[in-house]
């Protein structure tokens, strides 16, 4: 089997996603192709060097609708006999692309992929798409759908995490976000975003709040807690799924959930032969890829079951694993992956995560995955494995290795 490797990843800073956020005027498909043409000058391609280009974006109504894939590509400087391909995983979308361009290449479907996603959330809301496990009656009656803000409350309630442990995740994920960008650690994946006549828009993550602390943190309200008492009672209807739970402990709040935010990223992904054919070096291969189904109602709990499936389908423990980017979609989703596996917390999100940063839900699996692989090589270690949990209730993992 071909293996399949890494040879660029880059990505947008994230815009706040709000109409006063700098990226706002932006639109998805403009964004995507800034992102697709930097790919292309970066490494010197020409405009048809790759097979595809795989693109996720989670809500794929409006100007994200159609093939979103396919108009970046024609809006770019790639060449139009390259076609393009839209996929939705929701979170996971960008993940789910760069593992599909890696198991097309291990496959022989083609020398090299772009692989990646964009989500505008200014411009496009979250949930406009009208999607059936949350508004079609019987498919939520079902499986006793909640929103995701209930289903992290549920995690905390189930797995006894507290509001003061949820809080203080979120400030070491600001801290460390400000000290990476001090730093400069994203300095080689982050490319400025640019209007058309060159001036630069952003660059760098807007959403960053470096002065965030347990005080501040403290003085919000939880954001769920009247949805899941007062009607339509999403902590009645969890209560039945879960009789267990005397009740659900609502700690999650803007502070430590994962912000709202427009950004996109990408990820070259190629065989050795077209390396070799391009004068480019691989920085690491793509040493396994999974995705699984998990509870829909408690939904975001993915990121445990997928690790333990990669694993075990690449033969590796958690002990082989050097670095983890899971992704801070709320604090519990990370304090859970910890505690199931009782990894040191240094080792995960060493940089910062969505808490701080954010997650534009289609780019974010292409952003950790660059994320992850940039650390790597600042510390010199091997292995990494990014992650995610998934909307209506999945995970998707990869593990990347140092060449």
């Amino acid at each position: 089997m071909t293996e399949a490797y890494i040879y660029d990843a880059l990505r947008t800073p994230r815009g706040k996603g709000r109409p006063d956020g700098a990226l706002h005027e932006v639109t998805s498909v403009a964004l995507s192709a800034k992102v697709l043409n930097a790919v292309k000058e970066r490494n010197h391609l020409d405009g048809a060097a790759v097979e595809d280009v795989i693109w996720g974006n989670a809500t794929q109504v409006g100007e994200q609708g159609g093939c979103l894939a396919r108009s970046a590509v024609l809006l770019s400087d790639l060449d139009e006999s390259i076609p393009g391909l839209s996929i939705n995983r929701f979170c996971a979308s960008g993940m789910e692309a760069v593992n599909l361009a890696a198991n097309q290449v291990r496959a022989g479907a083609g020398e090299a992929y772009i692989a990646g996603g964009v989500e505008m959330m200014s411009r496009v809301a979250m949930g406009s798409d009208g999607a059936a496990v949350a508004a079609d009656p019987s498919l939520a009656m079902k499986t006793y759908f909640v929103p995701q803000g209930i289903s992290a409350d549920i995690i905390a309630t189930r797995y006894g995490f507290s509001r003061d442990e949820a809080d203080a995740l979120a400030v070491e994920s600001q801290k460390r976000a400000a000290a990476a960008w001090a730093e400069g650690r994203f300095a080689r994946s982050v490319v400025p975003v640019r209007d058309q006549n060159g001036v630069t828009i952003l660059e760098r993550d807007e959403y960053l709040r470096p002065n965030t602390d347990m005080q501040s943190l403290g003085a919000l309200k939880p954001a769920f807690k009247e949805m899941g008492e007062q009607m339509p009672g999403f902590d009645k209807l969890a209560l039945m799924k879960y009789p267990e739970l005397e009740r659900v402990e609502h700690i999650h709040h803007a502070g430590n959930s994962s912000g709202i935010v427009d950004g996109a990223a990408a990820v070259l992904i190629g065989s050795r032969a077209f390396g070799e054919a391009h004068g480019l070096r691989p920085r690491a291969r793509i040493r396994a890829t999974a995705k699984i189904g998990t509870d829909p109602t408690i939904m975001l709990t993915g990121p445990v079951p997928v690790t333990q499936k990669i694993l075990r389908e690449a033969g590796m423990q958690i002990s082989d694993i050097d670095l983890f980017e899971v992704n801070e979609a709320f604090a519990a989703v990370v304090l859970r992956f910890q505690q199931a596996f009782g990894v040191d917390p240094a080792r995960v999100n060493p940089n910062g995560g969505a808490i701080a940063m954010g997650h534009p839900l289609g780019a974010t699996g292409a952003i950790i995955i660059g994320t992850l692989l940039d650390e790597l090589e600042r510390t010199d270690r091997s292995v990494g494995l990014a992650t995610l949990c998934v909307a209506s209730g999945m995970g998707a993992a990869t593990i990347i290795e140092r060449v």
